[in-house]
Parts: C-alpha cells; structure tokens; sequence
C-alpha cells in the first residue's frame, strides 16, 4: 500500500494524523459494534478496559484513555516524542469515538459473526493506526522498552501479556466467550500484520543522496541508530557516491523518513523488511 505523501511538514502531520483518526473510528466501531455488546474483549489495554467497563459503569472511553496515562509517560521518557504523540492523539481520538458509537445497537448478536467482524475492524484500525506511526496499546510501549533489556521480542511480550488477559477473561465470563474473544484477537492479529507488514519488523533502509555525510549525522543523533556507508556509482552519470544504510524498528520508519526528508526531500530512499537481525546492541538503541 503505497501513499503519496506532502512534503511540507504541517501538511505531512495533518495527513498523519487524519489516517490515525480514521484508524481510531474503526478501531471504535469493530469494538463497540460487535465485541462489548457479545461480552468478548480485545487485548492488551484495550481488553483490559473492556473488562473492567463490562463489571462497573465506568465509560469504556474514560479507561482506555486513563489506563493508557502511564505508559504513555514511559514511552515519551524512552520511545521518542514523535510516536507518543501520535499515540496520544489515537487514544483519545479512540476513546471519544468509543462513546459515541456505544449508544448504538449492535450490528449483530450473532457470535461467531461478532468475532469475525469485530476482529477485522479492529485489526484494519489498529493497522492503520500504527503504520502512521501511533499506538493504542500502551502494553506494546511496555514490551519495546522491555525488549532493550531481555532477549524476548516485542511481539513475545504482547502475545505472553494478551493470554493473560485471555485468562482472566475465562474466569469472568466465561470459557466460549473466552475463546471466541481469542479468535478475534487473532483476526485482528493477522489483518495488523497485514496492514503494517508485520508487528515487531525491522526495516532496513537504503538511502542515495548528495547530503548522504548530513543525513547519517542526523539518523545518528535523532534516531539513535547507527549507519553503514555503502559505495555506488551512478548508472547515468557515473558519479561515484556513497549509500548509507540503517535498519531501524517499524516504530522508528516514519521518524527516519522525516529525518532524510529534513535534509533532502529529493533523497531516493527505498525500505524494506528484514526479518531477522543478528547484533547484541540492536534492540538497545533508543529515539532521543
């Protein structure tokens, strides 16, 4: 899925953060529609609000967005400012659309169907939502922090934390309702990987540009991760030049391509994914 992006940066931000309000409405509708109304839950944060709005007459809206509060922090403190604020402004655009589509009657009662559909409308919002660059889940925040310091991946994390949640679920309401929220959990799972191509990839990106030396400072510095020089030459013009290299996280894309787009926005970048990195040090850098 290609998109062509504008290049000022008020308008790339406005063009961010309107697919993330899009992601958000249809994230809140696969939610509201079809699994709170059928008693099965989401994971991570979400399913832990889902619970908890389920037992008390606490607003759905209300608990995501004050459950999602410290971890939030935490990613500002040792993810980057750029990711949080998307994420921030997720949640309460989630939130918000929570609370209005939860007055609406169901779209079904059918449980398999709720299941099914629920779990692809969260899936295809919560996609979109992170492929530009946010997060609902303030649990994810939780496992790249805790993926820096242990051998465990971010998506080992949120799969370990999201059986949890699972459980508890059983016990409260049930083990159908337990297993058909499992089999929406993993819809959306499967349509998230989709969407971002793939939760926890790396992506390694090669970039040609006459201000290769500024733009390798920059990633250096910003996005804390170091570059390799590869040497090229130009087919045409024959013009030796260098290639930086960088593989960074999926959190980190968007903040990589803002970077070489500070320095050259007729920088020939391409990205792809890389499905295995062998480095002790990878997974300890930080976003300053």
């Amino acid at each position: 899925m290609q998109h062509s992006r504008p290049k000022h940066p008020a308008a790339a931000a406005a063009y961010r953060f309107a697919f993330i309000m899009v992601g958000a409405v249809i994230a809140a509708a696969g939610i509201e529609e079809f699994l709170v109304p059928n008693h099965m839950i989401d994971g991570g944060v979400v399913g832990v609000s889902i619970m908890i709005s389920l037992l008390t007459p606490i607003p759905l809206g209300l608990l995501v967005a004050v459950i999602n509060a410290p971890f939030l922090y935490l990613g500002y403190k040792y993810i980057g400012k750029t990711f949080v604020a998307a994420s921030i402004f997720g949640i309460v655009a989630f939130s918000l659309w929570v609370e209005f589509f939860h007055p609406i009657t169901a779209i079904t009662h059918d449980i398999l169907l709720a299941a099914l559909f629920g779990g692809l409308l969260v899936g295809t919002g919560v996609g979109i939502i992170i492929r530009f660059g946010g997060s609902l889940d303030g649990t994810e925040m939780v496992a790249i922090i805790l993926s820096k310091r242990a051998s465990f991946t971010v998506g080992q994390f949120v799969m370990l934390f999201n059986l949890f949640i699972m459980g508890v679920a059983a016990l409260l309401f049930g083990w159908d309702r337990a297993m058909y929220s499992l089999l929406a959990y993993f819809i959306a799972f499967k349509v998230i990987d989709i969407v971002v191509e793939g939760i926890d990839e790396s992506k390694a990106a090669m970039i040609v540009s006459p201000e290769w030396e500024e733009i390798a400072r920059a990633i250096e510095d910003r996005l804390g991760r170091s570059v390799t020089y590869l040497y090229g030459e130009g087919g045409f013009s024959g013009q030796q030049t260098r290639v930086v290299y960088a593989v960074v996280t999926r959190l980190e894309v968007a903040k990589l391509k803002a970077v070489v787009a500070d320095k050259d926005p007729g920088a020939f970048v391409t990205i792809h994914n890389v499905y295995d990195v062998m480095s002790r040090n990878y997974k300890k850098r930080s976003i300053h």
